[in-house]
């Protein structure tokens, strides 16, 4: 959005995508010359054709695509089962890997010369290597923290011609051992402001005071001035309520000069009066407005987010936000979905957290690495805690700049509540390993002392003097003990369940099966570090000294496969599959998370040649008793135990299973489960009915197999085929099945007990898009979903 002197454009359009390698050399000869030899064989000429010319490259065309921002080429692979090829078995899900490059021509207005022009990274997959108009501007390894390259020297504006950003991305390294994409798999900007401008990231904002009454806003604003004379400005502050745009301060004004290229950081403090307080259930927020003026001209405008809320860490009651005991109820989450990999539509990540808030959870952790901005604008916005991670152990150059990246781009964000240093590595409880945290926590706390620092600690508790530099430690799978001892041993140190449970289930599986890498959704096969997230909860309710926890985790993702490798490609850790879908185990946690009344019945009923066995029927509720009918029969009424679920042995006939939850002796909620037909028909319903036509925004439709009573159908497989009619695309399909190698960049996918997924991606022309689903011996489907203007 641009405002006078400052604009930020998205720059995710008309990319063009080359797979594979193209050796370019790391120095030019002086006047770019070269050419390309008879054979066609790749040389310097090619290569500076393809970085630095400004016109289309015949060889651009040559094995080059088009493509949009974000991307994943990774999920656009074949799973395979072989190293050789590129295939990191199951940190990387079985998906090759490789170098990609991106190629993108863009033209700036001659107006623009004599302004500073960045280009700024909000993610690229391991390391990568930026050349704009053939002249190297950085090289980068470290796939999740935002970068910015100034490229205002080596542009060509107006007449000059057109200007050429080259790409590489190597994704054949990885950071972690899941998977990680390969590509620029997040948004990219060109900001533009005047050589005398706020710094990226120019302001930092604290609530130092923080009463029903009033609230003191600290804001801290550093100036940047890249000229080589000094200039004098004006800098205005206000401070509105985010939303409805009603000032809620009097404007402050500092006047200053600064130095022919220097900084020069600003303190203000403004008062808000009855402060409206940010929390998971009134996520209240409020803008601070800086301008800045020179000789009474505004040449820039900055905007920046925040809430007003106080939290703290007690030894005894764990987690205080706005002045009252919180319990944390967490997940662990990585970056990936069905479809689409790690390449994220911003609607993708907002369908994500709101399926999790429905789930009655309030707090995500960004496993292992900081999250996309636009996760925490949405946390934000929509009420959710936040652990921002730090990707490793690392207090080298290269850590401390990951570091800083991270604190200085999120710390105005009220919805994290605390920094995350490192997640289980190798040096933990070691003296050496205590050295290296304690000179990432002090660059944390000089960078941001208003939070907490943690790490996330699968051993080395009480070892090498390695949480004494900590102000929270966190353990991870701490039922094994740790968590408790630790207390005793230690009663002033604070504790965070920061991972959780690792409990292994497959959606509508009711028994292992290890030649297809299912899990049953009974939970009988734990791994060995983990736990139900019933034991995980009960510590938490037992101890408030625990204060929360993150459980492992909230959706299935791909990679670590786990207890079962090849042909399983990816994870059973999730309350929910790699598509969203409910496992059996959602229901437990929320039952347990929220106050609505829930019964929720297992396993399905459709069990052929099963006649009279005795079949194991379990039931998560949170209402007073249960009541379980077969077939109208009155199988027994039994109390509902907190954190616990409720067990009958029924023998299997056909027919209706029905729960009966009740309060006060009346109904409160129930369970069914149905003996059901064959497949017979298509179900389609989108999360929203209205989507954004911006080229980006995405409906996700969950696709369901039905009988010819309407009920889905818990076994069905059929292939499903879409179809989009409208200006809009298909943009990814899933189903769920971690042993699925179906393709998800298909324009099919078979359903795995009776669901798929399939994202409609609206284009940039508004009106209506169709989506239709055909299967064969199947009656099809058919949904109609508005693109429309934002706003």
């Amino acid at each position: 959005m641009a405002h006078a002197g400052r604009s930020k454009e998205r720059f995710d359009e008309d990319w063009y995508f080359y797979k594979g390698d193209i050796p370019i050399p790391y120095a030019v000869k002086g006047g770019m010359t070269g050419g390309i030899t008879d054979c066609g064989q790749r040389e310097e000429g090619e290569w500076l054709e393809i970085a630095y010319v400004d016109k289309e490259a015949k060889h651009v065309q040559e094995g080059w695509r088009s493509v949009r921002l974000p991307h994943d080429w990774g999920v656009e692979g074949q799973y395979v089962n072989d190293a050789s090829l590129g295939s990191r078995a199951g940190s990387h899900g079985y998906l090759p890997t490789g170098i990609g490059f991106y190629r993108k021509r863009f033209k700036v207005a001659a107006e623009q010369l004599g302004r500073r022009l960045t280009l700024q990274f909000d993610g690229v997959t391991g390391r990568s290597t930026v050349w704009v108009n053939g002249h190297l501007i950085g090289e980068r390894f470290g796939g999740a923290t935002s970068f910015v390259y100034d490229i205002t020297d080596v542009l060509r504006y107006g007449e000059e011609g057109d200007n050429i950003v080259l790409v590489k991305v190597d994704a054949t390294d990885h950071e972690g051992w899941w998977y990680e994409g390969c590509g620029i798999y997040r948004h990219v900007w060109l900001l533009s402001t005047e050589s005398l401008h706020f710094a990226q990231w120019g302001t930092y904002i604290t609530t130092p005071d923080v009463s029903e009454e009033l609230a003191t806003v600290r804001v801290e604003t550093r100036v940047v001035n890249n000229a080589a004379k000094s200039r004098s400005f004006e800098l205005r502050t206000v401070i509105t309520e985010k939303g409805s745009g009603r000032i809620v301060t009097e404007q402050v004004v500092h006047t200053d000069t600064v130095g022919g290229l220097e900084e020069l950081d600003i303190v203000q403090s403004v008062r808000v009066d009855a402060p409206k307080l940010w929390s998971p259930e009134t996520p209240n927020l409020y803008l601070v407005i800086s301008e800045l003026y020179e000789e009474g001209k505004l040449i820039d405008r900055y905007e920046t987010a925040f809430g007003i809320r106080t939290i703290a860490f007690d030894v005894e009651r764990g987690f205080i936000l706005n002045g009252n005991p919180y319990l944390i109820k967490g997940t662990c989450n990585h970056q990936d979905f069905a479809g689409v990999g790690v390449a994220m539509p911003d609607s993708l990540i907002a369908y994500k957290l709101k399926l999790l808030k429905e789930m009655g959870c309030n707090a995500y952790r960004s496993a292992h690495q900081p999250p996309a901005p636009e996760l925490l604008d949405l946390c934000d916005r929509l009420g959710m805690l936040v652990m921002d991670e730090n990707r490793k152990l690392d207090s080298s150059p290269r850590g401390i700049q990951e570091l800083k990246s991270m604190i200085l781009r999120d710390r105005n964000h009220p919805s994290i509540i605390m920094w995350s240093l490192e997640n289980e590595e190798v040096l933990e409880g070691t003296v050496m390993g205590a050295r290296i945290i304690k000179t990432m926590a002090e660059v944390a706390r000089k960078l941001d002392p208003t939070r907490p620092t943690l790490a996330s600690m699968n051993h080395g508790w009480d070892t090498g003097g390695y949480v004494d530099a900590l102000d929270i430690v966190g353990y991870n799978y701490g039922h094994r003990g740790s968590d408790i001892d630790g207390r005793r041993k230690s009663p002033n140190r604070l504790i965070v369940g920061s991972e959780s449970a690792s409990y292994t289930t497959t959606r509508g599986v009711y028994e292992e099966d290890p030649v297809r890498g299912l899990c049953s959704a009974y939970g009988t096969n734990i791994p060995s570090w983990g736990c139900s997230p019933a034991k995980s909860w009960e510590d938490v309710i037992r101890h408030p000294f625990l204060t929360g926890i993150f459980i492992w985790t909230g959706f299935d993702y791909r990679g670590e496969p786990t207890p079962y490798e090849w042909p399983c490609i990816n994870s059973h850790f999730g309350m929910m599959d790699t598509c969203g879908f409910p496992k059996d185990i959602y229901y437990f946690i929320k039952a347990i998370w929220t106050d609505e009344p829930l019964v929720h019945l297992l396993p399905h009923w459709n069990w052929p040649g099963r006649e009279g066995e005795p079949t194991r029927v379990m039931v998560y509720s949170n209402c007073e008793t249960v009541e379980l009918f077969l077939n109208g029969r009155s199988l027994g009424e039994q109390p509902v135990v907190p954190m616990n679920s409720l067990e009958w042995n029924v023998a299997y006939e056909p027919g209706e299973l029905k729960a009966v939850g009740k309060q006060g002796g009346v109904i409160a909620a129930e369970g069914i489960r149905v003996t059901t037909g064959k497949p017979h028909a298509i179900r389609l319903e989108p999360d929203r009915a209205i989507i954004v036509a911006d080229g980006s925004d995405v409906a996700a439709v969950r696709v369901s197999i039905l009988d010819d009573r309407g009920n889905v159908v818990p076994y069905a497989d059929s292939e499903v085929t879409f179809q989009v009619e409208g200006a809009g695309s298909l943009l990814g399909v899933g189903n769920g099945n971690p042993s699925s190698h179906e393709s998800d960049k298909a324009s099919s996918r078979r359903a795995f007990n009776g669901h798929a997924l399939a994202l409609l991606q609206a284009g940039k022309e508004t009106g209506p898009l169709t989506l239709k689903a055909t299967s064969q011996g199947l009656m099809p489907a058919t949904i109609r979903i508005e693109a429309g203007k934002e706003g």
